[in-house]
Formats: C-alpha cells, sequence, structure tokens
C-alpha cells in the first residue's frame, strides 16, 4: 500500500474543486486548509454572496428537483450549512472528532439532518473525484470486509491487524456493525471494547454502528460512512459485520475484498455457514492458529484449500486463498497482509478495482432506493390508516399476506 493513499490535495486543485460549486471564491474559502499539510493554516475569504445549498444546487440543477418527497425539498432549504462546512473542514483537516459527527449525521433519519448530509457528501464526492483524475487508481484507498461466525475472533482479529498497519504508517479506519435487537431495537455496540490499544491509536478510528433492521450484515449508510472515513485520510477501511448466515455478505457490494474468517475446530457449526459466502471470498482466514488449537487450524486450512480448488472462482484474475492467523501470538498477519496487498495490485493492474467500485455505485443506488420506497409507503396517507387495520385480519387469519400485499399496494400505486 502506497503512502500516495493518503496524498493531500494542493491548494491550488482544491481551489478549482470549490470555485465549480462556490463560483464567487477569489481567494480560497476560510473553512479549507492550503493542501490541508501538517503546516497549513487556516485561510480567509469574505466571500458569502450565495449560500451553500445555492451553489450546490446550481452546480447540481437536479439536487433540489430530483427528491419527491416535500420534507426533503423543506430540508434543503433549511439545512445548517454552517454546520457543513465545519464538518468539511473537519474532514479535510483529518479530524476525527469531525468524522465521527459526519457519519452521525449520515446516519440519521431527520429530513433536515438527512439535506445536510447530502450537502456534505457531494462535497466529499466532488473532493474524490478530483484527487482520482490527478492521481488515479493509486489515490484510492483499499476497502476490506470481514465477516465470520460468532466466536471466529473478529475483533481481537482487526485489532491485531489495524496496530500491524498503523504501525507501518497506514491510517486505519473500522467501521464494526453490530446486530439491532428485534424486541427492544438496541444495540450493544461493544466491538470497540474489544479493542482497547487500536482504540486509542492516533491513526485509527473504530466506529460502531447498529443494523438497525438492515439485513445483509452491514447498516443501512455504511457505505455512506466509508466515503466520509476516506475524505478523513484513511487509507485502508475495514468493515465487520454481523455474525454470518446465508445473506451477510452485503458488504461484498461495497469493499474491493471480502474477507472470510472461521474458527478451527467449529465441528458442526461450519455446516450453518452456507456455501454461498466462502465462495464469495477472496481470501479465507483460519482464526485462533496458536496453542492446543494449532492443529485444528492447520487441518481446517487444509480443508479449505482443497474445497477452493473445486469452487467456481469469483473472478477470473483472482484464486482463492487459504491462510491461517492468530491473533495472540501475530503469527500469520504479515503473511495475510502480502495477500491483500497481491490482491489489491492484481485488481488495480487489470482494472477491475475501479469496475467493480462502478457497479458497486449502482448497487448502493438501488439500495437507498429499496430503503427509502419502503420509507414512503410506510408513510403514505392512505397506507398508514390502513395498514394497523390489514396487519390485524392477517394475523387473525382472514386475509392472506400476500392478498393484504396487493391490496396495500394498489392504494399506494392510486
Amino acid at each position: 500500500m502506497a503512502s500516495s493513499l493518503t496524498a493531500r490535495l494542493t491548494s491550488s486543485k482544491l481551489l478549482a474543486i470549490l470555485q465549480q460549486v462556490r463560483p464567487s471564491t477569489k481567494c480560497t474559502c476560510r473553512w479549507l486548509y492550503a493542501g490541508l499539510h501538517a503546516d497549513a493554516a487556516p485561510l480567509r475569504t469574505r466571500s458569502r454572496s450565495l449560500s451553500l445549498s445555492a451553489r450546490l444546487q446550481q452546480a447540481y440543477p437536479d439536487f433540489a428537483t430530483s427528491r419527491t418527497p416535500s420534507a426533503v425539498k423543506q430540508g434543503v432549504a433549511v439545512a445548517n450549512e454552517r454546520n457543513v462546512e465545519r464538518l468539511f473542514s473537519g474532514l479535510l483537516a483529518g479530524s476525527r472528532g469531525a468524522l465521527a459527527e459526519s457519519i452521525t449525521l449520515v446516519e440519521s433519519r431527520h429530513p433536515r439532518k438527512r439535506a445536510e448530509a447530502q450537502l456534505l457528501l457531494k462535497l466529499v464526492l466532488q473532493v474524490a473525484r478530483e484527487k482520482y483524475t490527478r492521481i488515479g487508481a493509486k489515490a484510492l484507498s483499499f476497502r476490506a470486509g470481514l465477516s465470520g461466525p460468532p466466536g471466529a475472533g473478529k475483533s481481537t482479529f482487526i485489532e491485531a491487524l489495524g496496530k500491524y498497519l498503523t504501525e507501518r504508517d497506514h491510517k486505519v479506519a473500522v467501521l464494526a456493525v453490530d446486530p439491532s435487537s428485534s424486541t427492544s431495537g438496541g444495540s450493544l455496540l461493544g466491538d470497540k471494547t474489544r479493542m482497547p490499544l487500536l482504540s486509542i491509536d492516533k491513526n485509527a478510528y473504530i466506529r460502531a454502528s447498529p443494523t438497525s433492521g438492515t439485513l445483509g450484515g452491514v447498516a443501512r449508510n455504511t457505505n455512506e460512512a466509508i466515503l466520509l472515513c476516506e475524505a478523513a485520510g484513511y487509507d485502508v477501511v475495514l468493515v465487520e459485520t454481523v455474525g454470518v448466515g446465508q445473506s451477510e455478505f452485503a458488504v461484498s457490494y461495497m469493499t474491493d475484498m471480502f474477507l472470510l474468517l472461521l474458527p478451527p475446530a467449529a465441528g458442526d457449526e461450519l455446516q450453518g455457514i452456507k456455501r454461498g459466502i466462502i465462495e464469495m471470498a477472496d481470501i479465507v482466514a483460519v482464526t485462533k492458529a496458536d496453542g492446543s488449537l494449532l492443529p485444528a487450524a492447520k487441518a481446517i486450512q487444509s480443508e479449505y484449500t482443497s474445497a477452493s480448488k473445486i469452487m467456481r472462482p469469483r473472478n477470473k484474475h483472482w484464486k482463492q486463498k487459504v491462510t491461517r492467523v492468530s491473533s495472540v501470538t501475530k503469527e500469520g498477519i504479515p503473511e495475510l497482509w502480502t495477500m491483500v496487498e497481491e490482491f489489491q495490485r492484481v485488481m488495480l493492474d487489470t482494472g477491475q478495482l475501479t469496475h467493480r467500485r462502478e457497479l458497486q455505485h449502482k448497487v448502493w443506488m438501488w439500495n437507498q432506493i429499496r430503503d427509502k420506497v419502503l420509507d414512503l409507503f410506510r408513510n403514505h396517507p392512505k397506507i398508514s390508516v390502513k395498514i394497523s387495520e390489514i396487519e390485524e385480519k392477517v394475523e387473525r387469519g382472514e386475509m392472506t399476506s400476500g392478498y393484504a400485499a396487493d391490496l396495500l399496494l394498489t392504494e399506494f400505486s392510486k
């Protein structure tokens, strides 16, 4: 992983970006830093002739018109522009506090907060595009998704890998996703407590988020949180999902590489991991390969190495690799990272990394459409007054679930 992954934008390049959004800017904007280097000082301007949202709507004419809900349009008009400016400048300066606030902002479902989040994300994306144009694909940070059954040692492994990377001048962001209770709706969010050393590392950032009912093992706004982490200068982003099942591989659609962690001597529990998620993995790592579990770890590694030979490759340029690691002794961590770097090099050289991200953008778009259409459906005036009555009829067996769904959808489409 080259140090260029965290290369900062020059003040002139950044000014060119801002002048597209705020054309009246003559020198710079007060909420940016020249080049964003360690010795950079804040620069000032008195140019505030038009609001930030007005400038963004000039640069993106579809911004205000593409969102039909009136609440969102009103939210655009009343968005706290000073807050967006403060968060954006903090992100580019690498502030962990600003990053935490920004992720909280994009996770909010309040219309005004969502409007502020969209303003912030548009600025972040514009800076990212300029950086990509100037440096190329090597300017991209590396995104890795990690999953595995409960008890596989995912958090302990992430701390071991994270410390290995920060000691080698990488900046590591960890997005840990915790399952939400189906009864109370709450989440423990305790992953950070299993990473005591990494949590106090100045070159690392850990954020725990609830799934809030989202399927696939990730949170609803994980993809947006990834963009914010990259804007804050983190060149390695690790996304830890909830315990795996048949569908908990949605993280593979928002990361560059999917790493599956498996515990040794799990016996019949391994049967609970469906073949589909193993086929999605780019690298399979057997954890806890130390002490009395080392022989079992070697046996599991051998079995999965043999199995991978008869599986259809997910990518024609990469064949799945199987290794073993110990988060306690750190054995296997350097070798695993060498595999990751080899994977990144192959994906960059073949153009697959860029192609994969382009496809992911479409997946993210349709995921957002699905979530927002469901919200519109639930909050529709005609549906909200009937949904309780129809639910009761379905519960009593007076109406089939299929007919109830058709009835509500027909009413919604009128």
